[in-house]
């Protein structure tokens, strides 16, 4: 594994000065900064003047990183854009062709192959397109733009350390426009700590080895804490009397006890009677419902869009077998734009709704929660325009 070899170098390269970090100013003097930086670090000066050469900024990036108006989708329109009939044949497919590699990393880390094949089809299309973005310059561009520096000050940092060990070309390399690389889109301060040469060739090629980059995505995944043999998600139906202020990601029990108060699998058994389980409604009580087990809260680390980490633990079960979700009839949601106003509007009123961005995150989710119990209505957590209406 890559990661045991550079623990040293990948501690030092990546905490030293990391968190105090500049950004902004003139892009070449920023750069100047970084490569001062990486020589304190212990890199070689004619190494980082090397990595640097070519470094240029990247306005595209900065255009990208400000426009993902795709998270405003509703769960249903999104699942249903995302899950095509062909995605589906072609998981079952790549199951197929990578068995042997998938039983290894059933084995070995205890994820199992519908997770991955899920985020393989989401993030790539199972690896054929993987972006167009020059990695180098993605990275330094969000590096230098303020909004986040604090995270991609230090991948800069990583991409160095896997240049320096031959596994990148700051020239050629390229990927998605926040810094991703490889089929199942992984920054490089992850390749570092979770890379997995699969296929034994002594690289970890995220870009053209599938075992290479399925090793190391479910590598990642066991580090942020999967658990092996334990379900991530379950459909179910709610009974329509049901207390819809227990729903939510804040809330849990067993999910034996949701059975209890009329919770019920809309196929087979539920999964596992002993595990903690939250009840999530992503349209309200008149969609779809799930109960999500201890590993879907892992997912969230490999993506943090409420509807994006849904949407691939939902096509997991589908690419395990399971059935096509229950639409039922939510009512209609907000537009973007509806959405800001509903989340200025709360902020008005002292709820916390983190960033007012016309996405229906989980802190607008729980905002939206406490506000129709203090109207008296049902609190499922899915804003209406008569909900905005009412504020």
């Amino acid at each position: 594994m890559l990661a045991k070899t550079l623990t040293a170098a990948l501690t030092l390269a990546l905490t030293t000065g990391a968190a105090t970090a500049q950004c902004g100013g003139d892009f070449g003097q920023f750069v100047r900064g970084l490569k001062d930086e990486a020589v304190a670090n212990g890199h070689a000066p004619a190494t980082v003047d090397r990595f640097f050469a070519g470094v240029r900024h990247d306005p595209a990036v900065i255009k990208a990183d400000r426009a993902q108006g795709v998270f405003q989708l509703d769960f249903t329109t999104f699942a249903r854009r995302l899950i095509s009939q062909n995605r589906v044949q072609t998981g079952q497919k790549k199951a197929q062709q990578f068995a042997d590699t998938f039983a290894r990393i059933e084995r070995d880390y205890g994820v199992p192959r519908g997770i991955l094949l899920a985020f393989w089809a989401f993030e790539t299309d199972y690896g054929a397109f993987q972006g167009d973005f020059n990695t180098a310059n993605a990275l330094v561009t969000l590096a230098h733009d303020c909004r986040r520096p604090d995270l991609f000050r230090p991948q800069v940092m990583a991409a160095l350390e896997l240049y320096a060990h031959g596994d990148f070309d700051p020239a050629t390399t390229t990927g998605a426009w926040a810094g991703e690389i490889g089929m199942v889109q992984m920054l490089p301060r992850d390749i570092l700590e979770n890379g997995v040469d699969g296929d034994g060739d002594g690289h970890v090629r995220l870009k053209t080895s599938a075992p290479d980059a399925l090793m190391s995505g479910a590598n990642m995944l066991r580090s942020l804490g999967w658990r092996p043999n334990e379900p991530w998600l379950q459909e179910v139906a709610v009974p329509a009397n049901f207390d819809w202020s227990k729903s939510g990601l804040d809330h849990q029990m067993n999910a034996g006890d949701w059975q209890a108060a009329g919770v019920a699998p809309r196929s087979g058994q539920m999964l596992r009677p002993d595990l903690p389980a939250s009840l999530v409604l992503p349209q309200g009580r008149g969609g779809p419902a799930f109960l999500i087990y201890p590993n879907y809260r892992v997912l969230f680390e490999w993506n943090q869009s409420f509807v994006y980490v849904l949407t691939a633990a939902y096509f997991a079960t589908r690419l395990e077998g399971g059935p096509v979700f229950d639409a039922g009839s939510p009512a209609p949601g907000l537009s973007g734009n509806e959405m800001k106003q509903l989340q200025q509007k709360l902020v008005a009123q002292g709820y916390d709704v983190g960033k007012v961005d016309g996405i229906l995150g989980e802190k607008t989710r729980e905002a939206v929660q406490q506000l129709q119990l203090k109207l008296g209505l049902p609190a499922d957590a899915w804003p209406t325009r008569d909900l905005l209406n009412r504020l």
